[in-house]
């Protein structure tokens, strides 16, 4: 297999706070949800968009990772909400605002699970380019730069179509870019590794998104707010909670068992140090993550998302990017990022420190 190295990884948060007081104080959640949820506030951005804030982390980690944007040869950008303008794209406005005037830029869609799907069909084709691809040519020190993959995410959960603290059950939603630059085959100066992705679906379960309304004509004519509560009520209506707590225990399982598989780690290696939880509420990580992987792995299970709330399609790459920072891996040492979304979809991704 090809060595993928990740060249930089970035999250951008607006500096502005949403918190749970203010919302228990407005009377948009009850004491009891605040509880569940487990969060003090998460970031609130004030005026830039989710695209602008996706440019605003790809120009840090290009600047981070010394590569010049003429050299990427794919863009992937992600999102789970409005972006902000109806007929656009804005995987084209993130490669024009960064100068990638060479790249691909393609649109992701994958709801919440968006930047893991991403990393996942960037690290794809980089290896399929390397395979059958013409010879990388030496840049002017003499070595080739490698194929190249930016991966963005952009989320900003406003009003007056979402609310961040009721759209949903068990999520508070936060608003943030992310990146994650992609190298194929990984250089020596390269700080991280993507050894494997393994994704699970469960198509039959998009009807907890749906619900039983009418396919509206556009946007919000059927519901003028975002109200995941409500199709999720029928859908438990219609068949209880045991079917998606059975699939989500299965596709967690068969993550976890894929990418470790794939990637030559036991679940018990010593050198499996964290693996980071999806960034949802505590009681949706109490109720089934934490005890699953308790029992699955010796590694550090890190509540995440406690301080920024859930990032939209930004969960997984905003977790490779903390990897750089606040849970840094030494020398050989190995993490699990892990990611959900509406769908359904899970992924596990498997990141490495190089030796």
């Amino acid at each position: 297999m090809v060595p993928i190295g990740i060249v930089a990884a970035q999250l951008r948060l607006p500096d502005g706070r949403a918190t749970i007081a203010e919302a228990l104080a407005a009377g948009r959640l009850r004491a009891r949800d605040a509880q569940d949820l487990g969060h003090d506030e998460v970031p609130v951005s004030d005026g830039e968009s989710p695209p602008e804030l996706a440019v605003a982390a790809a120009r840090t980690a290009v600047e981070v990772g010394r590569i010049d944007p003429l050299d990427i040869d794919l863009i992937c950008h992600a999102w789970m909400y409005y972006q902000g303008h109806d007929m656009w794209s804005p995987a084209h406005y993130v490669a024009g605002e960064l100068g990638a005037r060479n790249t691909m830029p393609v649109g992701i869609q994958q709801m919440c699970n968006g930047g893991s799907a991403a990393l996942e069909l960037a690290a794809a084709r980089l290896s399929f380019e390397h395979l059958v691809g013409s010879p990388l040519v030496p840049g002017p020190n003499g070595r080739a730069v490698g194929r190249l993959a930016l991966v963005t995410t952009g989320d900003r959960f406003d009003g007056p179509g979402f609310d961040r603290w009721r759209s949903d059950y068990g999520v508070a939603y936060g608003d943030a870019g992310t990146a994650v630059l992609l190298r194929v085959p990984a250089a020596p100066e390269d700080p991280l590794l993507l050894r494997a992705i393994a994704t699970v679906a469960a198509p039959e379960l998009e009807l907890m998104h749906r619900g039983d309304d009418p396919f509206g004509a556009a946007a919000r004519t059927v519901r003028e707010v975002v109200d995941m509560r409500a199709t999720k009520r029928v859908y438990l209506k219609a068949h209880g909670s045991e079917a998606f707590v059975d699939a989500n225990r299965a596709a967690i399982r068969r993550v976890v068992a894929t990418a470790l598989a794939d990637s030559g780690l036991a679940a018990n290696d010593s050198r499996l140090r964290y693996a980071l939880l999806p960034r949802f509420g505590r009681k949706t990580l109490d109720g089934s993550w934490f005890p699953m992987l308790t029992d699955a792995l010796t590694a550090e299970l890190v509540d995440i998302g406690r301080d920024t709330g859930h990032l939209g399609a930004g969960d997984a790459t905003a977790s490779v990017a903390d990897l750089l920072t606040d849970y840094k891996l030494a020398p050989g040492e190995a993490a699990l990022v892990f990611s959900a979304g509406a769908g359904f979809t899970w992924s596990c991704v498997v990141v490495q420190a190089p030796y």
